[in-house]
């Protein structure tokens, strides 16, 4: 059966590349009936902190993807002990006694390396009898795979993106499996829940495509039937730099999308499209699709750049994308998000509600993000919004005021409040005061959003309400 994993470190935020990890295992997993994974690989105790665990874990709730076991990595340790003793009982790793400090300098200057960093040959041919009486004497010790290099040869594999990959086995170095306190390194406890998970299909980044070879090598020590890889393109920044939060700012972490006013169908949409395209080159696809669609053939090997600037934080085609599934996606859907960051925002919005529904269908054409209904769009939900310097001079035009508490007086006496009597009022009003409708439709746009354009200039009395329409036209005629 599929079984795919996604394994963050919480030793930082959910990094945007980390995400369409975690996407395209997604994706695979459900067009093939397969088995999500989450896993938590926490077993760098130093690095660990808690604020980066939940960063993950509320990015993936914003994502809204979601998964079917969920392990951490630090409830696991006896089992990557266990795989360790079994390696050594195997004569496939050995004891390095070298004292820390020792090895640090060793390392420096290369010295008792046969070539640069491959093994330790002293403790390499350490008997088992010497290595045994060592540790039991409480001895400290790094235990290192004892890569067959005697043996010639190549580690071979066919990655699903990237094809054929092989490596000269003499190039590979005794690589630590546990340190020298006993807990697993990352080779060691990665491969080890791999095997024990059942992963049939690992998909992570292309920074571990080198890491494969001393993996296979695990695999085969375990006696676990190996995994298909599939490694991802990294993502970099318009300059080919690999993105990070320390060059790139917060751009690179999902919260960051999220606290911009970005859906989340928009911001999975967007980077599925970074490295991967479906067959037919289509761009705007709903989740479903998605699932359709995806594929290893479809993912280009060379790495995706994702497009902003200093002034522009945001790449063009992620903005373009989410005013695209806002202006699609159902109304009474948007308007939940809506609802949820004009809450968010302080303004106290009843969702779901008809009105609001309708308010979100008006305005949506217009904006990009979530965040322009809180701040473009506030005049409809709140009574705090500013006055743009355009609507400014249309409230200031020669007699607007005037005619605009005349206009309040003449709808506050009718009882009936469309759009259709809310037109029939004011272009009644306008002929008898002798004055162009324009005067009286513009000047109430000015009053009623403080924007000089927007949607049907009828529509939005009715959107803003009866009584916040008369109540701003008279504030404006005083």
């Amino acid at each position: 059966m599929l079984r795919v994993r996604f394994a963050p470190s919480p030793t930082g935020f959910l990094h945007i590349g980390s995400a369409r990890t975690f996407i395209f295992n997604w994706l695979y997993a459900r067009r093939h009936g397969g088995t999500m994974i989450l896993r938590i690989d926490d077993t760098d105790v130093e690095r660990n902190t808690d604020a980066s665990l939940q960063s993950i874990y509320d990015g993936l709730k914003w994502l809204q993807l979601d998964w079917d076991e969920e392990y951490r990595q630090s409830d696991r340790l006896e089992l990557h002990r266990d795989a360790a003793r079994n390696i050594l009982a195997r004569g496939l790793a050995y004891r390095d006694f070298t004292p820390a400090a020792v090895e640090q300098a060793a390392t420096a200057t290369g010295e008792n390396r046969e070539g640069a960093w491959l093994a330790n040959p002293g403790m390499r041919e350490l008997s088992p009898e010497e290595s045994d009486r060592r540790a039991a004497a409480g001895e400290k010790f790094v235990l290192r795979f004892r890569v067959p290099r005697e043996l010639g040869g190549e580690v071979n594999f066919q990655d699903l993106v990237y094809g054929a990959q092989s490596k000269a086995i003499e190039d590979l170095d005794d690589f630590a499996l546990l340190r020298s306190d006993g807990t697993p390194t990352y080779h060691l406890a990665s491969c080890a829940d791999d095997s024990d998970l059942r992963i049939s299909h690992i998909v992570r980044g292309q920074d571990h495509l080198s890491n494969t070879f001393k993996h296979l090598l695990i695999f085969d020590a375990l006696g676990s039937e190996r995994p298909q890889f599939a490694h991802l393109p990294l993502l970099v920044a318009p300059d080919g730099t690999k993105l990070s939060k320390r060059r790139h700012g917060p751009v690179v972490s999902v919260t960051t999308y999220r606290d911009k006013g970005f859906l989340p169908r928009a911001f999975i949409n967007f980077i599925s499209l970074l490295g991967w395209s479906p067959k037919d080159n289509r761009e705007q696809l709903s989740r479903a699709e998605l699932v359709g669609s995806f594929s290893f053939e479809g993912v280009n090997r060379s790495n995706a750049v994702v497009n902003f600037t200093e002034e522009e934080p945001f790449d063009p085609k992620a903005l373009w994308l989410n005013a695209q599934h806002m202006r699609t996606m159902p109304a009474s859907d948007l308007a939940c998000y809506v609802g949820e960051e004009l809450t968010h925002d302080g303004l106290r919005i009843p969702f779901p509600d008809p009105w609001l529904e309708q308010t979100v269908d008006l305005l949506r054409a217009r904006f990009t993000t979530l965040k322009d209904f809180a701040t473009r769009g506030r005049a409809y939900f709140g009574d705090d919004f500013e006055v743009e310097p355009t609507a400014m001079e249309r409230l200031n035009a020669p007699g607007a005021r005037t005619a605009l508490g005349k206009l309040a007086e003449r709808l506050a006496e009718n009882a009936e409040f469309t759009e259709a009597s809310v037109e029939a009022d004011l272009r009644k009003l306008a002929a008898d005061l002798g004055v162009k409708a324009g005067l009286l439709i513009n000047g109430a746009r000015a009053a009623l959003t403080g924007q000089a354009a927007g949607p049907s200039a009828f529509h939005l009395f009715t959107a803003v309400g009866r009584d916040r329409s008369i109540a701003r036209l008279r504030a404006a005629a005083r």
